[in-house]
């Protein structure tokens, strides 16, 4: 029980990492339209940018501003520069361009940086474990994660459903003309739309660094999981990107734990382990699969 209880705190802690990138990534597709291949770029470089503002400059505390101005400012630069262009281009064009994008910031990362994985120490305040229940430490970083992506997540909803900038959005992903014609900015409110979601990469990229290790591709490991979170809350969904990320955050998690030691009751140690890796490793997109088998616009999507 206690094996279960803490696998369920690291899947929601999981959930939440990709909720941070699930919103932004559902906002810029389904507001705008362009499939952006580079979105766990941004996360790689909030993390860089967080990771060497922790060491040259000194603390977490500094690193989390530092990752959310460097990935907010070059998702906006992504916008003018490329991502605007591509507008009304086909998704192929979106994908190829966005594509360079990746090897473009791998590049420059392994030149200004190097290859070397890069470590960031965990703030001193949030270092140790918090006895959640008896017996059951658990530590305090990955529940703080948790309280920030609750934190963002009431923020979002609040932002897209309670304010007037969250009405525009919300207006601009259906009827982009309509709002364009009644004197709204289009391309600033696009510009806005792409840096928040750049922002919110840049934030969950800062919040694992401690967890994980911060390397070149760490946004491609990442990106086709979003994806799939997306795709299973329904696009353009904040709510559905909460949601989706709930249910594929939980099932990557658990399944990853108790795979391997639910087929040993069946089969042989070694066979167990690998066929349990195996379907751990694909039970996300099953479960992608069966959710757009019911719903094949995803369960919660916007508009609908």
């Amino acid at each position: 029980m206690q094996l279960l209880f803490e696998q369920l705190l690291n899947g929601l802690q999981l959930s939440l990492t990709l909720f941070l990138l699930a919103a932004g990534l559902t906002l810029v597709f389904g507001i705008m339209g362009v499939i952006n291949l580079a979105h766990g770029s941004l996360y790689m470089l909030g993390a860089y940018a967080g990771a060497l503002a922790a060491s040259k400059i000194g603390g977490f505390w500094l690193a989390v501003p530092a990752a959310l101005i460097a990935a907010g400012l070059i998702g906006v630069a992504m916008e003018l520069l490329v991502i605007r262009s591509l507008y009304a281009r086909d998704h192929l064009s979106q994908v190829l361009a966005t594509f360079g994008l990746i090897l473009f910031f791998n590049g420059v990362i392994a030149w200004g940086v190097g290859r070397a994985p890069l470590q960031m120490d965990m703030p001193a305040l949030l270092s140790g474990f918090l006895e959640i229940a008896p017996g059951l430490p658990y530590p305090t970083y990955r529940l703080a994660v948790m309280g920030v992506g609750v934190v963002v997540a009431l923020g979002l909803w609040y932002v897209i459903a309670r304010t007037r900038l969250g009405m525009l959005i919300r207006a601009g992903s259906d009827k982009r003309e309509m709002v364009s014609a009644l004197g709204v900015d289009i391309a600033s409110l696009f510009t806005l739309v792409f840096g928040l979601g750049a922002l919110l990469a840049g934030l969950a990229g800062v919040m694992v660094g401690p967890i994980r290790s911060v390397q070149i591709g760490m946004g491609e490991q990442v990106l086709i999981t979003t994806f799939v979170v997306i795709v299973v809350g329904g696009i353009g969904s904040i709510r559905g990107a909460f949601v989706g990320a709930l249910l594929i955050g939980m099932c990557d998690t658990l399944g990853r734990a108790f795979a391997p030691m639910v087929l040993k009751l069946w089969l042989s140690g070694p066979l167990a382990d690998g066929l349990g890796a195996a379907l751990a490793s694909i039970m996300i997109y099953l479960v992608m699969a069966l959710v757009l088998i019911v719903r094949p616009r995803g369960l919660f999507p916007a508009g609908g």
